[in-house]
């Protein structure tokens, strides 16, 4: 039972990492949900309103060590 106070009892908020480096996405995906641009949007990701991350294309992850974050197709041309 969550701590209740004062008669309140707020929703938890499911906040972080959806999707880790190296696993596979399809469009549409939430890579993570965040609060504020802690990380930023990269190759085929596109931020939504509450700024979380999502992909634009399938294929897998990849956070780089700025914050960025891409997801890498993996269709051959």
């Amino acid at each position: 039972m969550a701590h209740v106070v004062n008669g309140r009892d707020g929703q938890p908020k499911t906040l972080g990492v959806k999707r880790y480096a190296g696993q596979a996405v399809n469009a549409g995906s939430i890579i993570l949900k965040q609060r504020g641009t802690r990380f930023k949007a990269g190759i085929n990701v596109s931020v939504a309103k509450d700024y979380s991350l999502f992909a634009l294309a399938a294929g897998k992850v990849n956070f780089s060590p700025a914050g960025v974050v891409s997801v890498v197709s993996d269709k051959k041309k």
